[in-house]
């Protein structure tokens, strides 16, 4: 299963994601379970939030990711959005 984590930041916690990103990047790549994911960008080209990929079993595996997430631990985020998702091209 495909699962879509969508997350915005904080206003004004760019400092917050810059602390974690180093811890953010290597429990993804640990985990195994990101297929794709990227930072969403404000205007100004900053990066605002996250979209990640995950391919878990169910949506109970997402939710453990998604809560242990570095970024998620330092209280980088405003909300947090988990949808199951279905690839269709590419």
């Amino acid at each position: 299963m495909l699962i879509a984590l969508i997350a915005r930041d904080k206003p004004d916690h760019l400092q917050t994601r810059m602390d974690n990103r180093t811890a953010h990047l290597a429990y993804i790549e640990e985990t195994g379970v990101v297929a794709q994911a990227g930072p969403l960008l404000d205007q100004e080209g900053n990066m605002a939030g996250s979209l990640i990929i995950l391919e878990v079993e169910d949506m109970a595996p997402g939710e453990a990711w998604a809560a242990a997430d570095p970024y998620n631990k330092a209280g980088l985020f405003e909300a947090v959005e988990l949808i199951t998702w279905k690839k269709v091209i590419g």
